[in-house]
């Protein structure tokens, strides 16, 4: 190979000829090569989600498409914009971020489980501190405590203020900081002998302090005497302090005394684990955000299975929106676990996905998994079409209404199928022994 480009074009032709034309355009042909030397080859994606998601599905096949252009074998690394920001930069980033538009009161779905919490977000938002109307009548949301466990929407309503309020009131000076940077910054400081430099920061200028994970400065005494300077200051002098955490003040350990009842002076609002019914909503509204169709039996499916934390929601959502743009298919219960077994560690999945179920009935039958799928009539299409019904049912107990939905059949004629099924069992016993292996080695294949 005469030059880098060259290597990785004739790389990405060998991928070209295994993946949708779909796939490869969105996630592949948009990749750089950097570096070849040594056997080493440096990849630059975009961004860190596309650099994770084709290395999560395609990194065999480029090691292997790579191998296959230089004849021997390499070791690929994988990068992206993100692994070469400084940490000073991560901090602005993270500021950047609670700008942005996705995370406002008009994408936060409300539930019985957040609604005081988002109330009192939003009438701090509409008067910090009282500042606007300078009557102060908001003055007992100061500071807003906000706590909950984590993914259940508690920095997303920390942007939304500082949204709504730069939105609103753009001579206003909104600083945000996580309490861990809050420390180390304060740390450096004091080793560099710049304490008054930290002091104008924190304590000069400022209309609005959002402060997140307020728990992380217990215990580091310092840090505590610092903050509860900076908070004083700040509250004594009306300005608006948010602060976030994953319990209540009375809860979090090593605490001092005098900033939990500084914190408890204030507007104490809890987030809890979403209901169902929100939980739906969220589904569809990051899929309508993401410009995504997903339908009620899916929505549903994940809803039924991620309980407890919003974050997971979400993601699921995007890593199946990229699983069905990446295999150019709608969205299926299928596809949907496979998106929720990397999240879920607390919630019993599905043993087995019904994609494994209907590879192995097309295995063992000779009928193609699109005919399976499909409407097709033939004998032998519509006998592997209810095996695969039946199996479905015996090995992953869904209902009979999701399975329908799965394989666009209304529940009666599925749960009629599945009863054809049960009775030419007792009948057949040829086809009674394939249905016992087919389970078989689905249930194998789990361990």
């Amino acid at each position: 190979m005469d030059s880098f480009n060259e290597l990785w074009d004739a790389a990405l032709e060998y991928c070209k000829e295994r993946v949708s034309s779909t796939a490869f355009n969105l996630w592949l042909k948009p990749i750089e090569i950097v570096n070849f030397e040594d056997s080493v080859v440096q990849l630059m994606f975009e961004n860190r989600f596309k650099k994770n998601t084709v290395v999560h599905q395609y990194g065999d096949l480029i090691t292997e498409a790579i191998i296959n252009a230089v004849g021997f074998d390499v070791f690929v690394i994988y990068l992206s914009p993100e692994d070469f920001i400084s940490d000073k930069e991560k901090n602005a980033a993270d500021l950047e971020q609670y700008k942005n538009n996705e995370y406002t009161f008009d994408n936060f779905i409300v539930g019985p489980s957040n609604k005081f919490a988002y109330a009192a977000a939003k009438a701090v938002a509409s008067d910090p501190g009282g500042q606007i109307n300078n009557t102060k009548n908001l003055r007992n949301y100061n500071p807003l405590f906000i706590y909950g466990n984590s993914g259940l929407g508690k920095t997303h309503l920390l942007n939304a203020i500082s949204y709504e309020i730069s939105r609103n009131y753009k001579d206003m000076t909104v600083l945000y900081v996580k309490a861990e940077d809050f420390a180390n910054e304060f740390i450096e400081c004091l080793q560099r002998k710049a304490t008054d430099e930290f002091h104008k920061k924190y304590r000069t200028n400022i209309d609005v302090f959002l402060v997140d994970d307020i728990q992380f400065i217990a215990g580091k005494l310092q840090t505590e005497e610092e903050f509860f300077h900076t908070f004083n200051c700040l509250v004594d002098n009306g300005k608006q302090v948010v602060l976030t955490s994953d319990r209540p003040p009375k809860d979090i350990q090593s605490l001092t005394d005098r900033l939990r009842s500084r914190f408890e002076n204030g507007l104490l609002a809890d987030i809890q684990a979403p209901e169902y019914e929100t939980r739906c909503a969220i589904i569809k509204r990051k899929a309508e955000m993401l410009d995504f169709e997903i339908n009620d039996s899916v929505v549903n499916f994940i809803a039924e299975r991620i309980k407890t934390n919003i974050r997971q929601l979400e993601g699921t959502t995007k890593k199946l929106h990229a699983l069905a743009t990446i295999e150019n298919q709608k969205p299926t219960i299928a596809l949907a676990q496979n998106c929720i077994k990397d999240v879920l560690n607390d919630v019993q999945p599905i043993p087995v996905t019904i994609q494994h179920i209907v590879e192995e009935v097309s295995r063992s039958t000779g009928v193609s998994v699109e005919d399976i799928y499909g409407e097709k009539r033939k004998a032998n299409i519509s006998n592997a079409r209810k095996v695969t019904l039946y199996i479905v049912r015996e090995v992953t107990n869904l209902s009979y209404e999701l399975i329908g939905e799965e394989f666009n059949k209304h529940h009666s004629t599925v749960m009629y199928n599945i009863e054809q099924v049960e009775k030419e069992i007792k009948k057949d016993s040829k086809l009674a022994r394939m249905v016992n292996d087919i389970v078989s080695n689905i249930k194998d294949s789990q361990i």
